[in-house]
């Protein structure tokens, strides 16, 4: 079992509608949200097993001594003491090989509240395992982030953190073109709003590579600022 803690608008909101039926599942229920597609199946075969969401503290399996009712209740306390904040101007954007949705001016509230997630947080997560690094390509990564893959279990963490909320998993160079109008069909609505940042969730993933479901949503405290 590991678990996650990810930002989601709520389950009734107009984005978290229009990308369930995109991914084909509600992270909310775990319910199918669509029939089988031939266009847009092969771009969501990742993103539809962790559900819409963007992520703040990157899967991981509990420490020995916890458990997902103490990391649950940790993080109710830790949203009460948080204040909202909004992210402007959602845009979709190709990420290397994959698409998301992006803010292009991330306000400085959403850096501070990763960073104090990443850390306060890791007291939970139980220390990698070498197949668990290996899946993360170190050889791949700089040393900067080889250095926070271990210490802090993933290595776009910190000042390397970049918001994003995926779309699709890699796709090739050659089909790029015709992926990015297909989502822009079925999310292109969702470019230049905005969203309220105000809670975080818990998704668990309950036995390796099965779907992720939403555990539980805290709200934060405060009013939006």
């Amino acid at each position: 079992m590991r678990a996650s803690i990810f930002y989601t608008p709520p389950a009734d909101h107009p984005l978290t509608r229009a990308t369930s039926i995109w991914l084909g599942r509600d992270a909310f229920t775990g319910a199918r949200t669509r029939e089988a597609d031939a266009a847009i199946d092969p771009l969501i075969v990742t993103p539809a097993r962790y559900g819409f969401h963007a992520t703040i503290k990157a899967p991981f399996r509990l420490a020995e001594g916890t458990t997902l009712d103490a990391l649950d209740a940790a993080l109710a306390e830790f949203c009460a003491g948080r204040a909202p904040f909004v992210l402007p101007r959602l845009s979709i954007r190709r990420l290397g090989g994959f698409f998301a949705l992006v803010t292009e001016t991330p306000p400085p509230a959403l850096a501070a509240l990763e960073k104090d997630v990443v850390m306060q947080f890791d007291a939970f997560r139980a220390p990698l395992t070498e197949a668990e690094i290996r899946r993360r390509r170190p050889e791949r990564l700089t040393a900067r982030q080889r250095d926070l893959l271990d210490r802090w279990g993933y290595p776009t963490v910190l000042e390397e953190f970049r918001f994003h909320m995926t779309l699709s998993g890699d796709v090739a160079e050659k089909n790029r073109d015709e992926a990015e109008r297909v989502i822009r069909d079925h999310i292109g609505d969702a470019e230049g709003t905005a969203l309220v940042f105000d809670r975080l969730a818990l998704f668990v993933e309950p036995e390796p590579d099965a779907p992720f479901t939403i555990r539980s949503v805290h709200p934060f405290g405060a009013a939006p600022r």
